[in-house]
Order: C-alpha cells, then structure tokens, then sequence
C-alpha cells in the first residue's frame, strides 16, 4: 500500500482502515475519482440520497492538498464581498456571498453532525500586513454587511492584537469567529469513514487512466456508472486537458516546530488561525498539541524546496522572533491549485460533473461542494450552476509558456508586498 509523505499531519492522523485497490468491472450510479474533500463530500452526500457510489483514489485517502493544507477553513469564494460586487454588481454578488456563509455553516454543522475527530477550533484571523491594508479591512465588512453575510466579522485594532497574536509584524486585523482551523488528514479520514458509513464504497491505489461516457478506466478494472464526478483537482492531468489548462499548481510548504508548552498559548492566544493580507502570504496556526505550525515563502512551481524548514524558518522568525531556538520537527510541502480568476473551476459536461481548483479556498467550500453536486443531481442545482457560470479562464501561453508567465506575474504581485 502506499505510505502519506512525512509530515506532522500524517504522524498524528488516526489509523486509518486499508481499502482495496477496485478489481475488476463495477456497475454503480455514481463513479467519484478523487479522496479529497471534494470527492469524499460527493460520495457522503450521494450515498446518503441512495445512490450505489464507488470512489477510486489513485494514492491514499487525504494524499493531496487535502491531506497537507495549512488546516485553515475560511468561508468564501477567495474574493470578497467588495470585489464580489465591484465584478458582478449587487444582486449577483449577494447570491455569491451567501454561498460562501453556506459553506461555513455546512462545514461546522458536517463535523458535529458526522462526529468528526479533526481538532476543529474556530477563529480566524486576517492580519493587515501594512497599516494601509486596515482600510481595505473595514471596507470588506462594511461589504459584507451590505449584501446581508450572516456572519460577524470584527475589526481588530492595533492595540488590540495581542489578544490574538503576539507580534509586532502587523497593524491590527479582522476577526472572523465562524472561520476556523482543522486537521487537514484528520478531517479527511473522517470523511471517509462517513461516506463509507452512509454506503459508499472507497477504493486506493486506484489511478483513473481514462473516461468515456460514464465508464472509468483503471488498470485493473472499469467502474461503469451513470455519473462521473471528477475531483481530482491537481491530477486531473489527461483526464481532461482542457480542464487541467485552466488551473495551475502552486507550491506550499508548511513546519511545525517542536511542543512550545506554555510559548503556544502565548504566541496565540485566542487559538484563532492566521492568514495576512500580502498576496504571497503567511499563515499559520496553534496544533493540538501545542506546536506551531507556519507556511510560508515564495515558491511559484510546483514541487518542494529542497530543505523545507530552511526555506519557511526565516517567514516564521519574522513574525515570531521569540522563536529563534525553537526546533523545527517536521516540513512538508504540497500544491495546491489555483485559478486565473480565482473562482473555482465548476461544471457539469453530459454525464461528468467537476469541481476543482479552490485557490485556497477549498477546506470550506469543497466540502459543501458534495452537497451542491448531490442536489444537481436531483435536479435542484441552482447554487451549483450559479458556481459553474462563474468565469474560469485557460492560464495563457499554452504548454510551453503559462508556467513562466505566471510565475513572472507571481514576482510582480511578490515584489508589491515589499513595498
């Protein structure tokens, strides 16, 4: 079987039950391919409206950017509801937003409803990188607050973000009491469990090769379905280029440091998660445990920095100075997918429905994504359709030039951070 990359999340996931690779030719209603949230979500949702679901996972359950996120669960749609009316006016962008208050409410009512074990905290905290991005801040509730957001997001002044983080590399910030933080692998595995535990049934080792129609081939067998859902989002490669050429894998390198023991709650006191406001950010959060766990740097490929901790320790220590002793035990990296317009990549193409490319987005938003599939599927799909005719444009410069390009704007947005 194949074993998770080293890294904390997997040093500390529950054990997990093995599940055999697919055999032979399956007949069933719906063929997922793909073991993360967007996948698993799909296959719970769809199993409990009694369909016979069978996912295949080419790796293990949780193996991608599932299974090796920052953990953080921020609502939304990556823009805000600023921008979201700025693009789309209003009444649109009032619909957007209250998808994005969906996925929060979804995701904390699944992890109670589901008894998930995934260290769920709430709070979150974004942090205003320049005195100037405090403006921006307030401009987003205000937004927000306009197009009717149930949620109740707060100012953090300056003076008042000790209580939340114990730094002097920011300017004040915005609380959001219904974002959190998880487990990434945790989360996952509970998923899974749960799908299972609604009927489904999870296959590993199990890559996808092609799709015809319905059918999904593999090498050692064929799932024959009504209904392919295709969350595979990085590896969604050959089985869809014309899908694969409108995101782009980005790097994402994470450490945890040694158990701080008292240090953690210091560092962050209120166990809030915190993201800032630079385009190349840094992210970072407390562990069960009581670790650090920090992502940070400037890699614009896809792949791991050749010694992980040594590229991220220098992020971490100008935020958190205090730390300069501190051991690093852990480093791991993985990519996560992002797309031009940042929205996600969402459609339906007659009997193969996709969802990929969150853009950082996707702990929320792609575990209501199964429940957005599963009510198309019934014919009520008009939040997923309202997804789906968001604009995802094709990465410029074809095969050869749209890594370069993008990574010559990467530099462009990295260097306005600096200034």
């Amino acid at each position: 079987m194949t074993a998770y990359p080293p890294s904390w999340y997997a040093a500390t996931a529950h054990t997990a039950p093995p599940r055999p690779a697919l055999d032979g030719s399956v007949d069933c209603d719906v063929a997922v391919i793909g073991g993360g949230y967007t996948g698993l979500s799909s296959a719970l949702a769809l199993a409990r409206a009694g369909h016979d679901v069978r996912l295949i996972e080419a790796a293990k359950i949780g193996w991608g950017a599932s299974g090796r996120n920052g953990g953080q669960a921020i609502p939304g749609l990556r823009k805000g509801a600023a921008e979201l009316i700025d693009q789309f006016g209003e009444a649109p962008a009032r619909a957007l937003n209250a998808i994005g208050d969906r996925a929060r409410d979804h995701f904390w009512d699944l992890i109670a409803r589901e008894n998930i074990d995934c260290d769920a905290r709430r709070g979150h905290v974004q942090a205003a990188a320049h005195p100037a991005d405090m403006a921006h801040l307030r401009a987003e509730i205000t937004a927000y607050q306009r197009l009717g957001g149930t949620g109740t997001p707060v100012i953090v002044e300056k003076p008042d973000l000790p209580a939340h983080i114990a730094s002097a590399a920011y300017h004040g910030g915005l609380f959001d009491p219904g974002a959190g933080h998880v487990h990434p692998l945790k989360l996952a595995l509970g998923l899974a469990t749960a799908a299972e535990r609604a009927g489904a049934v999870l296959h590993e080792d199990t890559a996808a090769t092609a799709i015809s129609g319905a059918t999904v081939t593999t090498s050692r067998g064929q799932l024959r379905a009504r209904t392919v859902i295709l969350a595979c989002d990085g590896g969604i490669g050959a089985l869809a280029p014309d899908l694969a050429r409108k995101v782009m894998a980005v790097g994402n390198s994470i450490i945890a440091t040694e158990p701080l023991g008292d240090m953690a709650a210091k560092l962050l006191p209120s166990d809030a998660a915190v993201a800032d406001t630079r385009f190349v950010l840094d992210y970072f959060r407390r562990s069960a445990d009581g670790r650090l766990l920090f992502a940070g740097g400037e890699k614009y490929l896809p792949g791991a920095p050749a010694n992980v901790p040594a590229f991220v320790r220098p992020h971490m220590l100008r935020v958190f100075p205090q730390l300069k002793d501190a051991r690093i035990d852990y480093g791991w990296s993985g990519d996560v997918t992002i797309t031009l317009s940042r929205f996600a990549e969402v459609g339906r193409r007659g009997d193969v429905i996709h969802a990929h490319g969150y853009s950082g987005q996707g702990v929320m938003l792609g575990c209501l994504m199964g429940t957005l599939i599963a009510e198309a599927l019934a014919g009520n799909g008009a939040t997923f359709d309202r997804l789906a005719a968001l604009p995802t444009p094709a990465f410029p410069g074809g095969a050869l030039l749209r890594t370069p390009l993008h990574v010559a704007g990467m530099l462009w947005y990295a260097l306005r951070d600096r200034l």
